[in-house]
C-alpha cells in the first residue's frame, strides 16, 4: 500500500510518464494487467497555455483511466499557475512537476533537470504549485547534475518544505542520462532525509530488479517505465513475486498476440486508423522483443491500415 496525500494506493507499482508513449491506450493495456495509478505524458507547461492540439489530445482519458496522475514542465511561475487553472478541469489525482528531464533543449532553458542547478528556485516554484494545487503534489528529480553535484537529499528535503506530498527520484545524474548504474545508496539516502514517501526510478526492468530497488532503498514506491514496453505484465508479475517469492508463467505467444490486438485497437479508436497505426509500429517491436521475427518486425513499419497490422500480428502469432 502506497499513500500519497489523500490519495491511498493497494499497489506500490507506478506507471511512470515517457513522452511519445504514455497515451491513454498504452494506459489502459497496463491496467488491465495490475497497474493502479498511471501518469500521462509529461505535458509543457508552455503548450498547454497555448492551447497546443497535441498537448491537450495528451490529457485524453475516460472513467476507467483511474487513477491518473499528470506530470508538467516547466519555469515560468505565472505560466505554470495559468496551467495549473486549465488542469483543475480535468479529473487528475496527482500533480507531478518533473525536474529530472535530461535532454538538452529542456535543460538548456532552465527547464527539467536543469532546476537541479537550483534548488532555491526548484523549491519556490513547489510552493507556488502546492499553494495552487487542490490535488497532492509530487515532484521529480535526479541524484544531481553530475557526480561532483549529488544534491538529491538537499532538494528532496527543499521539497518537502515546500509542501509536496511524495518524492519521484531516479537514480543517475543528469550527465548519465539513462546510461550507466542506478545508484541505490543515493536513492536510500534520500529516503532517510525526509518523512515523506519516496519512490525510486531507474532500471525497474524485471520483477527480480523491483525488488532490488525496495530491498536496497527502503523506498515507498517504484515507477516502472521502460520495463513496462511491450511488457504490461511487469506489474502482475512483480506483485505476486513480493508478495509470494514467485514469478508466474510468461504469456505465450497466443496471448501476447491478443493483448497486441487490443492495443492496436485501442490506438486507433484514440487517434484513428492512420495515426494510430503509425504510433502501434514501435509498440509491435517492443511486445516482440526476443522473438526470431527480425524480418516481420521490419515489415510491420510499413503497416498503414488496420488490416495491415492485424495480418502482421497474426503472422507473429503463427511464427
Amino acid at each position: 500500500m502506497l499513500s500519497i496525500g489523500n490519495l491511498t494506493l493497494n499497489s506500490s507499482l507506478i506507471l511512470a510518464p515517457m513522452s511519445g508513449i504514455s497515451d491513454l491506450a498504452y494506459r489502459l493495456i497496463n491496467r488491465s494487467f495490475g497497474c493502479e495509478l498511471a501518469f500521462t505524458e509529461m505535458i509543457g507547461t508552455d503548450s498547454l497555455v497555448h492551447n497546443s492540439k497535441n498537448t491537450l489530445n495528451m490529457l485524453s482519458t475516460r472513467p476507467d483511466d483511474r487513477p491518473l496522475g499528470v506530470q508538467i514542465l516547466g519555469c515560468d511561475p505565472d505560466i505554470i499557475k495559468r496551467s495549473l487553472d486549465m488542469l483543475s478541469q480535468y479529473p487528475f489525482a496527482v500533480l507531478d512537476f518533473n525536474a529530472a528531464c535530461p535532454v538538452k533543449k529542456v535543460v538548456s532553458r532552465g527547464k527539467g533537470a536543469g532546476l537541479l542547478k537550483d534548488p532555491a528556485k526548484l523549491q519556490q516554484l513547489l510552493q507556488i504549485i502546492v499553494k495552487n494545487t487542490r490535488v497532492p503534489v509530487t515532484v521529480k528529480i535526479r541524484a544531481g547534475w553530475d557526480e561532483t553535484e549529488i544534491n538529491a537529499p538537499e532538494i528532496a528535503r527543499r521539497a518537502q518544505d515546500a509542501g509536496v506530498d511524495a518524492l519521484f527520484i531516479h537514480g543517475r545524474t543528469r550527465k548519465q542520462r539513462y546510461s550507466g548504474q542506478v545508484d541505490y545508496e543515493v536513492i536510500r539516502k534520500v529516503k532517510e532525509s525526509v518523512q515523506i514517501p519516496i519512490i525510486a526510478s531507474g532500471d525497474a526492468l524485471s520483477p527480480e530488479l523491483i525488488k532490488n530497488l525496495f530491498s536496497e532503498t527502503g523506498c515507498n514506491g517504484v515507477a516502472v517505465a521502460r520495463g513496462a514496453l511491450g511488457n504490461p505484465w511487469i506489474f502482475r508479475e512483480s506483485i505476486e513475486y513480493m508478495t509470494k517469492g514467485r514469478i508466474p508463467d510468461r504469456p505465450d505467444v497466443s496471448k501476447i498476440a491478443q493483448t497486441m490486438k487490443e492495443h492496436l485497437l485501442l490506438s486507433i479508436e484514440l487517434h484513428g486508423e492512420k495515426h494510430g497505426v503509425i504510433r502501434f509500429r514501435k509498440y509491435f517491436a517492443w511486445y516482440s522483443r526476443g522473438m526470431a521475427v527480425k524480418d516481420l518486425r521490419r515489415k510491420s513499419f510499413r503497416a498503414s491500415t488496420r488490416d495491415e497490422m492485424l495480418e502482421f500480428i497474426g503472422k507473429l502469432e503463427s511464427a
